[in-house]
């Protein structure tokens, strides 16, 4: 964001603009103002090769061996962007990276539920197409956008197609409360992985039904302990949900959400949930070993990094 504040000076955007300091909290709806600001910024193939490279190549910095990224594909009139020319980029970025770092990146295609049925009609078939020719760097597709805008009942075909074409779906669920219907709904998909799912659970809301869902189908969580507190929809990190579906014994996968807005990567996350939970070095290990299972990339991936695991670990345990 930095660079391209510099490049762009004519937006009179600032720092403070597009990032989400440490210390600072927003309402959620004031950070996906911060996104929409972001948008302006990145608008041409040139700006998401950099960024993309860039967060790449920052994830691999941290330790990170595989990562799947997500973003919205958009348009833009005034620089000829196009939909399919922004997956391209991103998946030039993959390509690029693969050369220079050691981590493996995959591409989740994101759905803005704001933008509605046909839009998101469109996205499906557009990351069916990727799927088969972007060598199994296209893996799935990812719900995410405004919480409050929309309803998932809408956006059930869209998904229902994807599923049914052999698109992995991970689905922002109960991320606000007072979504229960809507997250049934969504839940009899049923889905791959559960972003946020922040107000499944009776303690805070939802239901024990919606829980019993997700139990019986084994869905992974995948949990952003930052994002959450930042966007003011968990009170504090000792109240975040993350000790519920823990101490239940269910999948989760801890994750960084957006980790420029949020200001955070994923060391620092894994951080937050030891000191925060009294986790020890080897009850963290085993939340990232497992998560190995829970990735959308084939079989052989997952072996090779359960293999790259079993090699590091002992010189982190020692």
């Amino acid at each position: 964001m930095e660079k391209l504040i510099k490049r762009k000076p004519h937006l009179n955007i600032e720092h403070h603009m597009t990032a989400i300091d440490k210390g600072q909290r927003r309402t959620l709806d004031e950070c996906f103002q911060v996104f929409k600001v972001i948008h302006q910024l990145v608008d041409t193939e040139e700006d998401i090769l950099m960024v993309a490279t860039d967060v790449i190549k920052e994830f691999a910095a941290d330790g990170v061996k595989y990562l799947e990224l997500r973003s919205t594909p958009r348009e833009e009139k005034k620089t000829g962007l196009t939909k399919k020319n922004y997956v391209d980029t991103v998946i030039k970025a993959i390509q690029q990276c693969k050369e220079e770092v050691d981590i493996d990146v995959r591409f989740l295609v994101a759905i803005d539920r704001r933008n509605g049925t046909e839009v998101a009609m469109e996205t499906v078939k557009l990351t069916e197409e990727f799927m088969l020719s972007a060598d199994g760097l296209v893996v799935g597709l990812d719900l995410s956008g405004d919480p409050t805008v929309g309803h998932g009942r809408d956006l059930l075909p869209a998904l229902q197609r994807a599923k049914n074409s052999g698109l992995k779906l991970s689905l922002h669920l109960s991320e606000v409360p007072s979504q229960l219907e809507e997250s049934e709904l969504l839940l009899n998909l049923p889905p791959d992985r559960i972003g946020h799912g922040t107000f499944l659970h009776p303690d805070v809301g939802g239901s024990q039904s919606l829980v019993d869902q997700v139990v019986k189908n084994n869905i992974p969580l995948e949990l952003c302990l930052t994002s959450n507190v930042k966007g003011q929809t968990v009170p504090c990190y000792a109240k975040h949900h993350f000790k519920y579906w823990y101490q239940l014994g269910h999948p989760s996968v801890i994750c960084t959400d957006d980790k420029g807005v949020f200001s955070t990567d994923l060391s620092q996350e894994y951080q937050l949930a030891a000191s925060t939970f009294g986790l020890d070095r080897e009850a963290v290990w085993t939340l990232s070993q497992q998560a190995i299972d829970f990735i959308f990339a084939e079989e052989a991936v997952k072996q090779q990094l359960k293999h790259k695991w079993t090699q590091i670990q002992p010189h982190m345990l020692k």
